[in-house]
């Protein structure tokens, strides 16, 4: 296996998985075709199977196969150093470093890993922490905590166990889709997470939402990965860049629509998403069911809602 490929501070996306609109049929060709125009237009990384990437309503089988065509288009593109983070997450320990083991096999570089949660009532704190540290010890692949209360029963990790986990050798990242800076902040200084003006490849605190990338690199995080940026990539890297470059006040004023643009995406989730990449890339279709297509009112109010920072992101 060649050598593992750094994470770089920066903006990630969490990519969508494309179906075909009538059999819903994984569809390759579009999945490698977006993971190309994200790092062209600006993205450090990319996260396959994650929950933008509707990774509950894949098999192990098609996880795999997404992930090994997106290691595929990349390297095809000539973006062979860009790394992939896989969302490995199954419910037990043994499933979960299977699952790694077969990531790191089809391209996958780490793992991006929710807390136990199926069994919330025999879930506590020692089991979540012995879980991320027995799949560490065995996993081939180094893990990125995905702290993301709403999709495990509300389990929210706080900064003392995130800090702890950090210790791990095996343990390199966390994703802050809690949206909570403060946390962030106390984890970062913990970990001596890395920061915008470093290289990357320490540990990595990333924010887990576009419309708080200006808070994210105040915080002293790391990256971002945002669904947004499957969308507007060029603006989430722009605000990134320009706070980096110490040009704060153009990335402030960016932010602000960023934040306004990214609303109408978060509310409409995986179906407004890709019919926002639709819209503007011609192509996108629909989320498997039971995820519902979306009617032409609510069409239009993401049309309208995004068009703002639309017109910024295609004048980069």
């Amino acid at each position: 296996m060649p050598a593992r490929r750094s994470l770089p501070v920066g903006i990630y996306a969490p990519t969508m998985t494309f179906f075909d609109p009538e059999t819903e049929d994984v569809d390759i060709p579009t999945i490698k075709k977006h993971a190309q125009r994200l790092i062209r237009d600006g993205l450090v990384g990319l996260v396959t199977m994650g929950s933008n990437g509707e990774a509950v309503h894949c098999t192990r089988e098609e996880k795999l196969a997404v992930t090994k065509a997106t290691r595929e288009a990349l390297d095809e593109a000539g973006f062979t150093s860009t790394p992939i983070i896989l969302g490995a997450t199954e419910g037990s320990v043994r499933g979960t470093v299977e699952l790694s083991k077969l990531a790191a096999e089809a391209g996958a570089d780490y793992t991006l890993l929710l807390p136990p949660s199926y069994y919330r009532a025999q879930t506590d704190e020692e089991s979540i922490v012995d879980y991320f540290t027995a799949v560490a010890d065995a996993s081939p692949l180094p893990v990125i905590i995905y702290n993301y209360p709403g999709a495990v029963s509300g389990i929210d990790l706080d900064s003392d166990v995130l800090i702890k986990l950090g210790q791990h050798p095996n343990i390199v990242g966390t994703k802050f889709t809690c949206g909570n800076t403060g946390k962030l902040t106390r984890v970062a200084l913990g970990t001596n997470a890395k920061t915008p003006f470093q290289e990357g490849s320490g540990y990595m605190a990333f924010g887990g939402m576009c419309d708080f990338t200006l808070q994210t690199l105040a915080s002293g995080g790391s990256g971002i990965i945002a669904g947004g940026a499957n969308v507007m990539p060029k603006v989430c890297a722009r605000v990134w860049n320009l706070y980096a470059e110490g040009k704060k006040d153009e990335a402030q004023a960016l932010q602000k629509i960023l934040s306004r643009g990214d609303w109408p995406l978060t509310k409409a989730a995986i179906a407004g998403t890709k019919q926002a990449i639709q819209m503007h890339f011609g192509y996108g279709g629909y989320p498997r069911r039971p995820l519902k297509r979306l009617d032409e009112a609510r069409l239009k109010a993401i049309e309208e809602g995004i068009r703002e920072v639309m017109e910024i992101e295609k004048s980069l």
